[in-house]
């Protein structure tokens, strides 16, 4: 302790409360890298008092040059050019599939198989059936496992769920959604592992799609039948060596949907969209009213509640989710100042770890590797609605 006026010292655990530790090691260091990563270093000090202190032991990458710099960049211990290597370390308690589509069964099975817990990014595998051994890997190792459908932390889609988990809404009708982005669409683009089914497994559907599948499965319930098309509009894109190499995924898809309740909904994603940027929004119609969010606004909801008196008042109401009470927001700023999209993994993570320290369920707000193996039955009917022109039937 310091003399009054002067220095007192705060260093040590009991300047966070004694929250343990925990130690992580990050398969990937790209765009999920830096979200991740920046999610970590929040944490002890935004979600306070924290449920645990990330330490960042160890980040993955097949170029060590590039691996190397985005340990400093972000304070990792160390690094690895080899992910088996890493969960050798038994510092590390969770880890963090961030890789490509083709590098999340193995490396997830083989750290289940560690007694790691498992994080790992959406989608969870490029099939069903890939994804099976991985939900089987984690419950047989009895670990906390999660998928990384980080919109089910954003405060305005937690408050939806309230209000549908409330009963205020009724029956639900209808579901729709769309993810539309615009970067694809340019042919002179040099291709990368998201247009090649050998590495993502699927486009658009994986990339975006199943963001929003998760969406409908989290806010109305599980789907029983769909029908889809997909689309591929750029057959073959440069390869960067002055090549062309072929571009074998879907761009764009649509899909109609019908739900265990009986609501209809309907799916939409593309990557063709111009001026689109990331806008992911969907409408929930009910017996009493309607909500409506778009990402690219995602501090609100708008919101319709049927037979609202006086008349004259009557109409869509903007809400602005930034309120004490609303969700998460007693850990960020007075009400109107708001947050980004990089939040939602502050949220999402701080479940994780709240998960993994005090035995608590993933789910239903968490999406666990039953979500992901789901989300991939549904994205592989989607394909074979394509491929045969008829509604399939969803089966897990």
């Amino acid at each position: 302790m310091g003399d009054a006026g002067g220095f007192t010292s705060m260093a040590g655990p009991k300047a966070t409360g004694d929250a343990p530790a925990i130690g992580i090691g990050m398969l990937g260091y790209a765009f999920m890298g830096k979200a991740h990563s920046n999610a970590f270093k929040k944490i002890p000090y935004m979600m306070y008092p924290p449920v645990a202190i990330p330490r960042l032991v160890a980040v993955c990458g097949r170029n060590e040059d590039a691996v190397a710099e985005a340990a400093r960049r972000y304070g990792y211990e160390g690094y690895y050019t080899d992910w088996r290597k890493m969960l050798e370390n038994d510092a590390i308690q969770v880890f963090d599939n961030g890789g490509p589509n083709d590098a999340h069964a193995a490396p997830s099975i083989a750290a289940a198989e560690a007694g790691k817990h498992v994080f790992c990014e959406k989608p969870m595998a490029r099939t069903a059936e890939e994804a099976k051994p991985m939900l089987d890997a984690v419950e047989k190792a009895g670990v906390k496992h999660m998928v990384a459908f980080n919109y089910r932390f954003v405060p305005a889609i937690v408050q939806a769920r309230r209000l549908i988990e409330s009963g205020k809404l009724g029956k639900i009708y209808h579901w729709r959604a769309v993810y539309l982005q615009e970067w694809g669409m340019d042919p002179a683009m040099p291709t990368s592992w998201r247009f090649q089914k050998d590495v993502a497994g699927s486009g658009a559907l994986g990339d975006l799609g199943a963001h929003i599948i998760d969406l409908a499965r989290f806010l109305v319930g599980e789907p029983t039948k769909i029908m889809g098309l997909t689309q591929n509009w750029i057959p073959e894109r440069p390869d960067g060596t002055g090549n062309m190499i072929k571009s074998d995924v879907d761009d764009g898809f649509v899909a109609l949907m019908e739900f265990e309740g009986g609501a209809l909904g309907t799916l939409e994603s593309s990557r063709f969209c111009a001026g689109r940027k990331n806008h992911n929004r969907f409408e929930i119609n009910g017996e009493n009213g309607t909500i409506e969010f778009n990402l690219e606004r995602l501090n609100e909801l708008n919101v319709f509640w049927k037979g609202e008196e006086p008349v004259l008042t009557q109409g869509f109401h903007n809400v602005l989710v930034s309120e004490p009470d609303h969700p998460y927001w007693s850990n960020w700023w007075p009400q109107g100042h708001m947050i980004g999209w990089e939040h939602s993994f502050v949220h999402e993570f701080n479940h994780f770890f709240d998960a993994i320290v005090n035995d608590k369920p993933v789910d239903p707000y968490g999406a666990t590797f039953v979500d992901g193996y789901r989300n991939a039955v549904i994205c592989d009917a989607i394909v074979q609605s394509n491929q045969t022109g008829q509604a399939v039937d969803i089966a897990y």
